[in-house]
């Protein structure tokens, strides 16, 4: 089993979801809108909003969704944390992520690793960035 993080949006995930996989390389498995929905109360403006969305990482996967019915509480307490074998990859990543978004603590050397940095992004998903590369 592998855990796989989902994230809750308010009418920006497939802006999101296009940006993630840009930034990460990655690829966009499948969406779909809330109007595309059989049998599902949908409020007429929240039809285009995504009802889901999958996004295949590597050997792994994010899925998210719009706050269609508005139930989901913002993220809090935790991040997405991705750790790249090269640092120039994963400060690459963390630079396109930070971009409109902040910076909680920059990507830098730390004891554990050769670099290492927390962000929000410009959607509020926060997120952990490193590398595996040795400090």
């Amino acid at each position: 089993m592998q855990p796989t993080p989902y994230l809750f949006f308010n009418g920006d995930c497939a802006k999101a979801i296009e940006a993630y996989a840009r930034i990460l390389d990655a690829e966009i498995v499948s969406t779909m809108a809330a109007g595309d929905m059989p049998d599902f109360p949908v409020p007429e403006d929240k039809k285009t909003w995504l009802a889901h969305a999958e996004l295949k990482i590597r050997d792994g996967s994010l899925m998210a969704s719009d706050n269609i019915m508005g139930e989901s509480a913002k993220m809090q307490g935790c991040s997405v944390m991705l750790s790249f074998a090269a640092k120039s990859e994963a400060e690459a990543v963390f630079n396109a992520l930070a971009e409109g978004g902040s910076v909680e603590m920059p990507f830098e050397p730390t004891f554990w690793s050769a670099g290492f940095g927390t962000l929000s992004d410009r959607y509020g998903v926060r997120w952990m960035i490193g590398t595996d590369e040795a400090a």
